[in-house]
């Protein structure tokens, strides 16, 4: 991990809200969670939470899915695929889930987010009993296959650095809350498995 200070950081404070996490989350009938997805490109990350989200919006639930794609193309559309900006985008996105979470939402985040280190950083900043993490397994040689954006081939081809599984690290997560192969998991079974552990607390 990357650990750095901006000087202005000593210069706020906390202001003090009267509305509570647990007033939103009374409002809107249920808790505010963060389902994180990490794994390799192509291995179905966003195609599970989008699915997820499906699902929970049909249950009547409040929710946002934080794509990693659609979040390099706004908010972090100056960071590259280096490691420091890698660590510098899954801060900010664990930083923007908790906000979410705090509103009562339940989020799901769909990032490679490939340190190991990076992800425990979110999951103890938004809380170990807020934090789910979904390692979807899907095997490189299955994601190549699958190639869906053309990274797998440019980075082959030499035009592209830094691709995660290939010439950059994945780190896979030790002790996981799921673990999906979509190469051996239906979307339907994968998004049951997922509902039961998010809902059972």
């Amino acid at each position: 991990m990357v650990h750095h200070g901006l000087w202005r950081v000593q210069n706020v404070h906390t202001q003090a809200l009267t509305i509570t996490r647990q007033d939103r989350e009374r409002l809107n009938g249920h808790h505010g969670r963060v389902i994180w997805f990490t794994g390799l490109s192509g291995a179905g990350k966003s195609t599970l939470a989008n699915a997820l989200e499906v699902e929970l919006h049909r249950l009547g639930r409040r929710t946002y899915l934080l794509d990693g794609d659609n979040i390099r193309q706004g908010l972090n559309n100056d960071l590259d695929f280096t490691d420091v900006d890698r660590v510098e985008n899954i801060r900010r996105i664990a930083e923007v889930s908790k906000l979410m979470m705090d509103a009562g939402l339940m989020v799901m985040t769909a990032f490679i987010s490939p340190f190991r280190g990076d992800r425990e950083m979110a999951r103890e900043l938004i809380g170990t009993e807020n934090f789910f993490e979904v390692y979807v397994s899907t095997s490189l040689e299955v994601c190549e296959q699958r190639d869906v954006k053309g990274l797998y081939k440019k980075a082959r081809n030499g035009l592209l650095t830094n691709m995660t599984g290939l010439n950059s690290p994945y780190e896979v997560p030790e002790r996981p809350d799921i673990e999906l192969d979509c190469a051996n998991v239906t979307a339907g079974l994968a998004i049951t498995r997922i509902l039961s552990l998010i809902t059972a607390q």
